[in-house]
């Protein structure tokens, strides 16, 4: 029998079977809270600091206030010694907390810190993905900038995509342009060169995302509909993985030549 993983809950590593969570915590009964996904790679996570900073962002918005990047390093340190984990990923989730009944938060709030442990999926093949049909991505809500726990969204779109037979979802925005999947950046190849939806479009400013704009290797745009089926290739990026997609809607889209050399520029930015 194995034993139980060992997680960090509010300052201390505690087994797994053993953490509670407060019935009254907020992030539980209101979805008010936050999380990161960090990649570990040779028993360290990987960008950090910027994982911090979109969580600092997160909770500026929120009016919530984080522990120090300091403190939230050592918690993922902990849990990846705790565990032995030289490749997989964690997951830190911070809440406002426990508080009274009602939408207003405490007045003083203690928030909840939990960082957990995971082994990394198998790298997946192509993907078969659609456009979710009953669910569209609200460019004009500030929340669309942040990883809130209110994720009802992205698992509807998750669902419908199940339902067609598909592994993810696409969602549109308001305007029926390209916002983001259901847990990926996408990226398109039009005329030689890579794209990516725009935030004020809906999109998640992603760290995969981030680092491919900085190093000039993606381009912001517009996206609508009809690029994704002229793509030259075609792909969904986040934090753990890179998936070239291989058809969307069920009519075959873009090639797996320019989705190779895409995964080898990701890698000079520090991605697999």
């Amino acid at each position: 029998m194995q034993p139980c993983p060992k997680i960090w809950l509010n300052g201390a590593l505690v087994s797994a079977e053993a953490a509670r969570i407060d019935p009254a915590d907020r992030g539980l009964l209101l979805g008010d809270g936050l999380f990161e996904t960090l990649r570990v790679a040779d028993g360290a996570p990987r960008h950090a600091a910027r994982h911090f900073a979109r969580l600092q962002e997160g909770a500026e918005l929120l009016r919530l206030k984080l522990p120090d990047a300091d403190e939230l390093h050592r918690a993922l340190e902990a849990v990846i010694a705790a565990q032995g984990l030289i490749e997989g990923s964690l997951r830190l989730t911070v809440t406002r907390g426990p508080g009274p009944r009602g939408v207003l938060p405490p007045r003083a709030p203690h928030p909840t810190v939990l960082v957990t442990a995971a082994p990394l999926a198998p790298p997946a093949g192509p993907a078969e993905i659609v456009i979710a049909r009953g669910i569209a991505r609200d460019e004009s809500s500030p929340l669309s900038r942040i990883k809130s726990l209110n994720y009802l969204p992205f698992i509807l779109a998750r669902i419908e995509a199940e339902e067609r037979g598909a592994a993810d979802a696409l969602l549109l925005n308001q305007a029926g342009l390209v916002a983001e999947s259901s847990a990926a950046t996408i990226f398109l190849r039009r005329r030689g060169e890579w794209l990516t939806p725009r935030l004020e479009d809906g999109a998640l400013p992603g760290i995969r995302r981030a680092m491919l704009l900085e190093a000039g290797l993606v381009r912001e745009a517009a996206l609508p509909i009809p690029w994704l089926f002229e793509a030259e290739a075609l792909c969904l990026g986040n934090a753990l993985s890179l998936r070239p997609v291989r058809s969307l809607d069920g009519q075959t889209v873009g090639g797996e030549t320019g989705f190779a050399a895409f995964a080898a520029a990701n890698r000079t930015v520090g991605f697999d």
